[in-house]
């Protein structure tokens, strides 16, 4: 089952209100809905995907499920869990049930197994470094979900952004056994081979590595020293990320073979990215159209003025105040939004009347005329 972030897929923080949730919700909706993107299949899957992860956030006990499995590493809770012949007799069942049989008023226990949860399933090979009992053949190095914050004019017009990632890769020493050289490897006595154990979670009983094989389903009469018989040891890697132009928040992007080595000539594992845009405190973004917000004296508002602004990349456009221009009044300037594909949208300029802290006294005595000769109260 693929990792979801429903905050990364709508962009938010995990501690965001239920108004910015609703808010943020309504202005992707708009985005990207299918009326007005007819045709455009990839516009109907976005719509599909912020729709489901409104549909979890916005209901409060949905979102508290949520957030419990998110801190587990699951993103996405919601899927049916395995039930009947995969909650083997004598699983670790919630509130010390143990092995205890399912007997009158007794409460099924639903058990997941963290194969199925990409992202507990991560969480968990990162903690114990292996996957689940599998054959000591190749196998894929370690993939790594991240959030990367960029900056709004970087998103915009695109651009690079580097990044620092800690990730699992197989020990040199032992090629990934997590043996000594010359010790002997015998069956896990813990899990007696699976190589998995069950714990309780609410109304779970989730399935992880054995503590003690580290999911390999065997110990070694000795461990590695280097590795401490994980098998994996941690390293940081720098990469350069491209972002497209016209990213937005949620966006991903996935790079193959960027992740972890493979562990036993396996291949490389691979990076995903979840962009999440930076605030900017002269630009906004609807769409693809790009706000700038320019502000004017009262006197260029009511008498009429021309006006410089720059777009999202820096160029110069003069814009022609017509007079009395009210605060809030925008201008379009055609093209020189944020290009994306084959559209391009629009700079809106949003003009804000600035009036004055204080007036000198004869400042003020000639506002007091203007306002008596345009019968104006105040």
């Amino acid at each position: 089952m693929a990792q979801k972030d429903f905050y990364a897929v709508l962009g938010v923080s995990a501690s965001a209100t239920a108004d910015e949730i609703k808010k943020q919700y309504r202005r992707l909706a708009k985005q990207y809905h299918p009326d007005t993107n007819k045709g455009d299949a990839k516009a109907a899957e976005r719509f599909k995907e912020i729709s489901e992860a409104n549909n979890v956030l916005s209901d409060p006990a949905k979102r508290k499920q949520y957030d419990e499995m998110r801190r587990l590493g699951a993103f996405d809770p919601f899927t049916r869990p395995r039930q009947g012949p995969s909650a083997r007799p004598g699983a670790s069942r919630p509130g010390g049930a143990g092995s205890a049989g399912a007997g009158a008023g007794s409460r099924t226990t639903e058990e997941f197994d963290i194969g199925g949860l990409g992202g507990l399933g991560d969480l968990f090979s990162s903690m114990f470094g292996g996957g689940r009992g599998r054959a000591a053949g190749p196998e894929q190095g370690q993939s790594v979900e991240t959030t990367l914050e960029v900056p709004f004019k970087v998103a915009a017009i695109g651009g690079k952004v580097p990044i620092e990632l800690e990730v699992n890769e197989e020990c040199g020493t032992c090629n990934g056994s997590g043996a000594a050289k010359g010790a002997k490897i015998t069956v896990c006595p813990e899990c007696s081979g699976r190589g998995t154990i069950s714990f309780g979670q609410g109304g779970f009983a989730v399935n992880r590595p054995c503590p003690m094989c580290l999911g390999k389903g065997s110990v070694p009469s000795e461990k590695c020293a280097s590795c401490g018989g994980a098998g994996a040891s941690r390293s940081r890697k720098k990469v350069l990320i491209t972002v497209p132009q016209g990213t937005e928040s949620g966006a991903k992007i996935r790079l193959k073979g960027q992740g972890g080595r493979g562990v036993r000539g396996g291949p490389n594992g691979d990076i995903l990215i979840t962009f999440q845009v930076k605030d900017d405190p002269e630009y906004a973004r609807e769409g693809l159209d790009v706000i700038v917000h320019a502000p004017v004296n009262i006197a260029q508002a009511t008498l009429g003025s021309r006006i410089s602004v720059l777009t999202i990349d820096e160029k110069k456009v003069t814009i022609t105040l017509p007079r009395g221009t009210p605060s809030g009044k925008r201008f379009r300037v055609r093209g020189q939004g944020i290009t994306h594909g084959d559209k391009t949208g629009d700079l809106i300029v949003e003009i804000a009347v600035v009036v004055p802290d204080s007036l000198t006294a004869e400042q003020e005595r000639l506002m007091k005329q203007f306002a008596a000769a345009s019968n104006l109260t105040y």
